[in-house]
């Protein structure tokens, strides 16, 4: 198994580019030209403004702007949730979180979120004969119950039990324990004579915590985090041993960005669908030390690039591949942009004028556009033809449009929230959807028909009391006017009352029809 702890020379180590360096040229490909390639670059936690191709001025992603110049560059395509958690699960299923219990932000030892038997974006490609791979940021848990995986041994059930042929994860997210990857159910380059435990409930005798031992640590919290101390991160839960799988921090893009060059290489003759879900911008933000201090705006400022540049390395290996015109490339990501989450790394500090939600109200658990509408392109060299949409989309789309696309059809029940999209998503169909629902932190509900917006009475917090950050929740009905107020000042509910209760009635219809048809 190869390290976790890569550089970023690894990179130019392929095989094809060994073969070439030394005077060899590559084994002739055989293309198959019926079925394109998908590769999905999932961010987290970056927002639609932080992105220069959506207008950013005080930040330059480059090769992702090369990419948006590709093909369709959406304005109003959605996460299905405000979370990290409940919007992978809505991504890869097609269901509304909300439908679902338990599908909370999970903690790092939860056991697996999608079961088995619940049919995934995954396993609709398996059913198209393509090779699949989930790489990077997984936060949708592993094994059978919470707190009982062994992470010695082999973890399961695991990402192969839900359509992905290979997986290289993360075990959970940056800021929880176990800080390790997890490759096919097995904890990367772990050594037996030293195991791993951890505890979501109680410290380790003789394991200093972040609490106890702040002159320990290297990045500070604002909030939480000061539990465990790994590379002189402070994180959630408590963890000992294993040391010799312990992830550094400042390797992951590294890490994640080389196994997915590496899976598109092996897998370039037959049809392949590719997860990349990488990590970034989500605290602890440590990126590599040749994007440290570039931005001018910290380290989150820094991840951004670094994410433009994971972009890069995955675009050029399409290029140098000759798989740019049989590969669809989807960029999103999984919510909102938070500035401070928990960590003291200056974010907030050198901010400046950038507006990481761009235009809009809210960010990362919040009910309002900043929350869930996210940066989305969808390119396909030659096919697709280049442009602006402003359809009204959501991720939960994708498994039943590139079901179309490929010739799979779903079965009976499954993917029950998700819509056939596929002219929206290649810019031949401007609507999009008619109406989509959101959720916030809370899991409190919205409802929008891309003009306006509803957000239903709810008890919780106005804001979320660890970031600060408005969250939306309000015990009155709140309605926007979304084409003449993007940044959702002005709540119209008492002036445009019967658009209130058309919204409010649809969203009723919308929870209703589903009642008592969850999947186990």
């Amino acid at each position: 198994m190869m390290t976790s702890k890569l550089s970023s020379s690894v990179l130019a180590l392929s095989t094809t580019a060994l073969l070439m360096s030394c005077g060899q040229k590559p084994k002739e490909q055989t293309k198959n030209n019926t079925k394109p390639n998908v590769v999905f670059i999932y961010a987290d936690d970056i927002g639609f403004g932080d992105l220069s191709c959506n207008g950013a001025k005080t930040i330059s992603t480059p090769n992702v702007e090369k990419l948006a110049n590709s093909g369709v560059r959406f304005t109003n395509v959605h996460s299905g949730a405000a979370t990290s958690t409940p919007s992978r699960y809505a991504m890869l299923t097609g269901e509304y979180a909300w439908r679902k219990e338990g599908t909370g932000i999970a903690a790092g030892d939860a056991g697996m979120i999608i079961r088995p038997q619940i049919y995934t974006l995954a396993d609709m490609f398996k059913d198209a004969n393509y090779h699949t791979a989930a790489i990077g940021k997984w936060h949708l848990g592993l094994g059978e119950k919470t707190g009982t995986q062994d992470w010695n041994g082999h973890i399961t059930p695991g990402l192969s039990n839900i359509g992905f042929d290979y997986s290289y994860i993360m075990a959970a997210t940056g800021d929880r324990v176990p800080c390790v990857f997890v490759e096919n159910g097995s904890v990367v380059n772990l050594d037996p004579n030293d195991p791993i435990s951890v505890s979501y409930t109680d410290s380790f005798p003789g394991v200093p915590t972040a609490k106890n031992n702040p002159h320990l640590l290297k990045l500070h919290p604002t909030q939480g985090h000061d539990q465990a101390i790994i590379n002189g991160i402070p994180r959630i839960g408590y963890m000992k041993g294993g040391n010799a799988a312990l992830w550094q921090d400042e390797n992951i893009a590294d890490s994640i960005t080389t196994k997915a060059i590496q899976f598109i290489e092996q897998n370039q003759n037959e049809p392949f669908f590719l997860y990349l879900a990488t990590n970034d911008a989500h605290v602890p933000r440590l990126p590599h030390p040749r994007f440290a201090g570039k931005s001018g705006m910290g380290s989150r400022g820094d991840a951004i690039l670094e994410f433009d540049w994971t972009v890069g390395q995955i675009m050029e290996t399409l290029k140098r591949l000759g798989l740019e015109e049989n590969t669809i490339v989807v960029l999103s990501s999984d919510n909102g942009p938070i500035v401070d989450d928990g960590y003291a790394d200056q974010a907030i500090e050198l901010l400046g004028d950038h507006k990481p939600a761009g235009p809009y109200r809210g960010g990362k658990y919040a009910s309002y556009e900043g929350g869930t509408r996210v940066p989305c392109i969808v390119s396909w060299k030659g096919t697709i033809e280049p442009k602006v949409s402003n359809a009204l989309l959501c991720q939960i789309d994708w498994i039943k449009s590139f079901a179309s696309a490929v010739g799979v059809t779903v079965p009976e029940g499954a993917a029950p929230d998700s819509e056939n999209q596929w002219d929206s998503w290649t810019g031949k169909n401007e609507k999009g959807r008619e109406y989509l629902v959101l959720q916030n932190q809370d899991n409190n509900l919205s409802i929008t028909d891309g003009s306006w917006k509803y957000i239903e009475p709810a008890n919780g917090p106005a804001y979320n009391i660890h970031t600060g950050t408005e969250v939306g929740n309000s015990k009155d009905p709140q309605l926007f006017d979304l084409t003449n107020d993007e940044g959702e000042t002005t709540n119209c509910a008492l002036i445009a009352k019967e658009k209130a209760e058309q919204l409010h009635t649809k969203l009723q219809e919308i929870k209703d029809n589903r009642v008592g048809l969850k999947q186990n």
